[in-house]
């Protein structure tokens, strides 16, 4: 199995410069689930997935229909009863491009420069996509055969909040059944390998706050006629206290600390340095809730992510506006039902609402954490195949951030779970957003000998 392990990486090396040009193909979908107007395209990259897959010799291969857009699934059970059969999980659907006059070549025709290729989605997440589809060509040529059974789940709304994939689940449970899921959505830097083991729910709204029947006159009606941005910016303005706190009533209810071995393992994956490097910041706020590495990746936390009103143009429009909004996210700690949580920002919110103003909260998202494995024969055979490639093995991290399908299987079907990720890029959910290519391809190497080593585990 060596010998095939090597051929395997021999012909991913000699193919090197061709799969690249043709990542670019995959790359130039806007599969972007959020915005409606990209439904069309999010379903023609599922069908060139498809198609892909059925190349390669996988069988059933469809993009499934949901309530929103559509699952790629497709199967290679041929490696027998007595191996393993391996759920492969990423996701095919890309955050949205703005602002784009900051991008420096189009985000959906891929350049390739400085070794990297720059691309919306080359590295989160078709990067988890096409890496699995060349890991799998690659063991097909070299052997003939998959050293385990592979079962292809690839999202196309993980970026959008996953509306519709807990729905999916239950509706194919049986269609999904295997010994292990394997989460390909992540990012593997080889000088600091990292593995994701938990992560935080999610909560996300949309708030509208409506006064006047259209924009009036500030000097007519200033004084008289309630400010719908007044309004919302009072909203705003009582999430928090002045530590950082969120003040909404009933948020910390269902909040347990972390144990010592927990907090210690967040502690020692922290990189409060790239962190603040990254942000452009020269300290973090809120010091005196928890220290910082517990506040970015298991404390809760509710942010605005945007907003609007009134008049944006150059110079001054003297108006009351009719209208004024924003949005916001909320990351959950374990223990928090992201249901309750909704509701308890709901109430909150639209309590600011008087006889001449209105508030509507509509809920988004509702997510819950996951977890995955820390220990035990699955996780192993990722640790040899990073650390044989590498020289050294992932440290297991703690992120701030959320996969809804992690936190659906864990509740809903509670395979065990590790994770596995295709290279290491930057400018994620950013402008000019790249994926390094030599990483891509030590990952591509390492996931040669991980596929070989699930395929040795037994019971």
């Amino acid at each position: 199995m060596t010998d095939t392990i090597q051929s395997a990486i021999d012909y991913m090396q000699e193919t090197r410069d061709q799969m690249m040009e043709d990542y670019k193909a995959l790359l130039r979908f806007p599969s972007i689930s959020a915005d409606p107007a990209y439904a069309d395209d999010v379903c023609a990259c599922a069908d060139w997935i498809v198609s892909q897959l059925s190349a390669l010799g996988f069988e059933n291969c469809e993009a499934i229909a949901t309530d929103g857009l559509p699952v790629v699934y497709g199967e290679w059970l041929k490696a027998g009863a007595d191996k393993p059969t391996v759920l492969v999980y990423a996701h095919y659907d890309v955050q949205p491009v703005d602002p784009l006059p900051l991008w420096h070549s189009e985000p959906f025709e891929a350049v390739i420069r400085d070794g990297k290729i720059f691309a919306r989605g080359a590295s989160d997440n078709k990067a988890g996509v096409w890496g699995n589809l060349k890991t799998f060509e690659a063991l097909l040529r070299a052997n003939g055969t998959l050293p385990v059974n592979i079962k292809i789940m690839f999202e196309g709304e993980e970026e959008s909040g996953s509306p519709s994939i807990e729905a999916f689940v239950e509706a194919n449970k049986e269609r999904l059944r295997a010994d292990l899921l394997l989460n390909c959505d992540g990012d593997l830097a080889p000088d600091e390998p990292q593995l994701t083991y938990a992560g935080r729910g999610i909560v996300s709204a949309e708030v509208r706050v409506k006064g006047p029947q259209a924009d009036i006159h500030s000097g007519l009606y200033g004084g008289l006629v309630q400010n719908p941005l007044h309004v919302a910016g009072a909203i705003i303005g009582s999430f928090h206290d002045e530590r950082g706190r969120v003040r909404l009533p009933g948020y910390y209810d269902s909040l347990k600390e972390a144990d010592a071995a927990e907090k210690g393992r967040i502690a020692a994956g922290f990189q409060a340095e790239a962190l603040l490097e990254g942000a452009g910041a020269t300290a973090f706020w809120g010091e005196t809730i928890a220290p910082a590495a517990e506040r970015a990746t298991v404390y809760p936390t509710l942010d605005v992510n945007g907003m609007w009103g009134g008049y944006q143009g150059p110079g001054n429009k003297t108006i009351i506006p009719a209208e004024a909004g924003f949005k916001v996210t909320m990351r959950l700690a374990p223990d928090q039902d992201p249901r309750v949580v909704s509701q308890l920002l709901k109430k909150h919110v639209e309590g600011f609402a008087t006889e001449t103003v209105t508030v509507d909260c509509s809920i988004g998202e509702e997510a819950w954490y996951f977890e995955l494995e820390t220990e035990g024969p699955w996780l192993e055979a990722v640790q040899s195949a990073i650390e044989e490639t590498v020289g050294r093995r992932a440290q297991l991290v703690r992120t701030g951030g959320s996969i809804p399908i992690l936190g659906v299987f864990n509740r809903a079907i509670g395979l065990p779970i590790t994770a596995f990720a295709y290279g290491h890029g930057e400018g994620i959910h950013s402008p000019n957003e790249y994926l390094e290519i030599d990483t891509f391809f030590t990952s591509l190497a390492a996931a040669a000998r991980l596929y070989h080593n699930l395929g040795q585990v037994t019971g």
